[in-house]
């Protein structure tokens, strides 16, 4: 089955770098947008940043210019570069992705299982 598996997080101190990766395996013929959302403790799941496949990328207000969003389409993975976090990064990042699966001849949405960011002050 299509999986998407998230890595990179972890505790940085404010002002420092992340670079989280979520890689795509399984029975997949293509995907298309990927994106990165997160959710603060209680707060609502946000989107922070997406692209295409080929390559287009929008960003939420907040995190442009701080963030960037890549993909390496030949490993089937995505990256979000974060520069100069703050305690407000503070959150779960996930990836989701929009994939065609040949298991299911469908194409879905799925997400990956979250990876912590903790940005000390």
């Amino acid at each position: 089955q299509v999986q998407l598996v998230e890595s990179g997080g972890g505790l940085v101190q404010a002002g420092g770098s992340l670079r989280l990766s979520c890689a795509a395996s399984g029975p997949i013929s293509s995907i298309y947008e990927m994106a990165w959302y997160r959710q603060a403790p209680g707060k609502q799941r946000v989107l922070v940043a997406s692209i295409t496949s080929a390559g287009s990328t929008k960003y939420a207000g907040s995190m442009k210019g701080r963030f960037t969003i890549s993909r390496d389409n030949a490993k089937k993975t995505v990256y979000l570069q974060m520069n100069s976090l703050t305690p407000e990064d503070t959150a779960v990042y996930y990836c989701d992705a929009d994939i065609w699966s040949t298991s299911i001849m469908r194409r879905s949405k799925y997400w990956g299982q979250g990876t912590q960011v903790t940005v000390s002050s």
